[in-house]
């Protein structure tokens, strides 16, 4: 195959870096979480990275779903906000602050002179937000990245040059780390950083670089006697709150434990600390500020296993009253906020809690589709027995709940909320934002959009008398039920008004109607 043009560091470069990068943890994150000894070796830096880089790739992709032609600040600055709110663990927190680095410099330029300084920012700013930088871990592999860099011209050598200095560094950690030289691995973190660098030459140049080492299969019995006695607790969690009293949690949670990571700025953080009392590290986050998708861990491992039983539902939702509606039903729910999408890691958690042994995963969003079976991958690999049914919006996973029978073999029960969900067509009332191309026409700044099964159909101007429209539409292909989800800042007499008009025009169609809560869309229908 012919090779790709080198290319300019423009937005579709940082869409590409951020889609190779999650490509190759993806592939490397089982290796990488078998040499994770430090700080704990909990084995899971790998999927942690992952997941950091999955919410930065999410990011980035939201700006180009929203414009054709976004900005390249706007995209690098989604990137590292993406990480950000997304890190997981010790070095997805550290890896959100070296993107966030970068992305400082970058917003101002992007030649290679910039490339350069914006490595140097991101290994400064990521050393100042660990509170007890060590040598031997992904801090000296990104400074030796920023330092071999700095005798590159265009961003092509720079990266090369960044990747080939962080390749040298991480071969080095053993020397550096004892922990590390006992079990035989580098660092579980650099190595990472060595992979997200290596994609970042990939977007650029169209040329994988060669991987770094694997690591010798004789030196994972060596992990577990590696592992030294801590904190039973991770907590990590995001955080609005001023410089101020952020600086004041730093030096609270350092009294309280150790591997503290606080990384962010403008106002959200995000915090990482290990500590045995975890209600100490978050009371203290309620003090500083707003906390929240609080993440509290344990690290123990002689524990018995979790016993899990039954069958359970994961489903999210896009509104706190379907959240409720659904939870009420015994499901366990996701809340996906306005552009906000769950990651994986948050599905996973999900599944995790409801303590079951089998669990249907309803995404109810065709978005969602690759991040459900990731985070359904990740919990069968524990023994959970995951289906997921490929729901496209609220109503579906509705549909799809209210046929579930618990008693039913696995396989008839998944059989037959695929089918309800299959069976039910879908449409959604929204605003448009900007003026923009549709299937349905050219739409302007406050248009009232109605789609149906995910397509434009219908372009108004007023909410009710657009939902009236959407809805015979639906119906003229035939229905028996039809379900409406209304948002809280929908018409007060919206519901009323569908109702009437399928009460009148469509005999023996029946009508039922929910709240959808605050956040959630306008109006979301189903037609069954």
């Amino acid at each position: 195959m012919p090779q790709t043009l080198p290319q300019a560091l423009d937005p579709a470069v940082v869409r590409s870096w951020c889609s190779l990068a999650l490509e190759a943890l993806g592939r490397e994150r089982e290796e990488i979480d078998a040499i994770n000894v430090y700080p704990v070796a909990d084995g899971d830096t790998g999927t942690n990275l992952y997941l950091t880089v999955e919410s930065a790739s999410q990011a980035v992709e939201a700006i180009f779903s929203a414009i054709d032609a976004p900005d390249f600040a706007d995209t690098v600055r989604a990137m590292a906000h993406g990480a950000l709110i997304g890190a997981r663990g010790n070095s997805g927190t550290i890896l959100s602050q070296l993107l966030r680095g970068m992305s400082e410099v970058l917003a101002e330029g992007r030649d290679g002179d910039h490339l350069v300084r914006a490595l140097r920012q991101a290994s400064v700013s990521a050393r100042e937000a660990v509170a007890h930088p060590v040598d031997g871990t992904i801090l000296s592999v990104a400074a030796a990245a920023a330092s071999a860099a700095a005798g590159g011209e265009d961003v092509v050598a720079v990266a090369r040059a960044a990747y080939a200095g962080a390749r040298t560094a991480l071969e080095a950690t053993p020397a550096q780390l004892a922990v590390l030289e006992r079990a035989g691995v580098v660092d579980a973190g650099g190595r990472g950083l060595v992979t997200v660098l290596g994609a970042l030459v990939q977007a650029l140049s169209g040329e994988a670089p060669a991987r770094a080492p694997r690591v010798p299969r004789a030196a994972a019995p060596a992990l577990e006697s590696c592992s030294e006695a801590g904190p039973a607790y991770e907590v990590i969690y995001l955080l609005e709150a001023d410089q101020a009293a952020v600086a004041r949690l730093r030096d609270r949670l350092d009294a309280l434990g150790d591997s503290l990571v606080v990384v962010g700025g403008d106002g959200l953080w995000n915090v990482h600390v290990h500590v045995d009392d975890a209600g100490a590290a978050v009371e203290a986050g309620v003090e500083a500020g707003r906390p929240y998708r609080i993440r509290i861990t344990h690290f123990g491992t002689d524990s018995a296993p979790e016993r899990r039983e039954g069958r359970a539902v994961v489903a999210v939702l896009p509104g706190e009253g379907l959240a409720r509606l659904c939870a009420e039903a015994g499901a366990t729910t996701v809340l996906a906020r306005p552009g906000e999408p769950p990651a994986s890691g948050e599905l996973v958690d999900a599944i995790r809690r409801a303590r079951a042994r089998e669990v249907v995963l309803l995404p109810n969003d065709a978005a969602l589709r690759h991040t459900a079976a990731a985070a359904a991958e990740q919990v069968r690999a524990e023994g959970v027995r995951v289906a997921l049914v490929p729901t496209r919006a609220a109503v579906q996973g509705i549909a799809a709940l209210a046929v579930h029978e618990p008693e039913r073999r696995f396989d008839e029960d998944v059989v037959a909320m695929t089918a309800a969900a299959g069976a039910t067509r879908y449409g959604e009332l929204a605003v448009a934002e900007a003026r923009s191309f549709t299937s349905a026409g050219v739409c302007q700044a406050g248009d009232v959009l109605g789609l149906i099964d995910g397509d434009v159909a219908v372009i108004g101007q007023d909410v009710a008398v657009t939902a009236v429209t959407v809805l015979d539409r639906m119906l003229s292909a035939g229905g028996e039920l039809v379900t409406l989800v209304v948002a809280d800042d929908a018409p007060a007499t919206l519901a009323e008004r569908l109702e009437t008009h399928v009460r009148e025009t469509h005999l023996a169609v029946d009508t039922v109607t929910y709240p959808g809560g605050p956040q959630a869309p306008l109006l979301l229908i189903g037609v069954e």
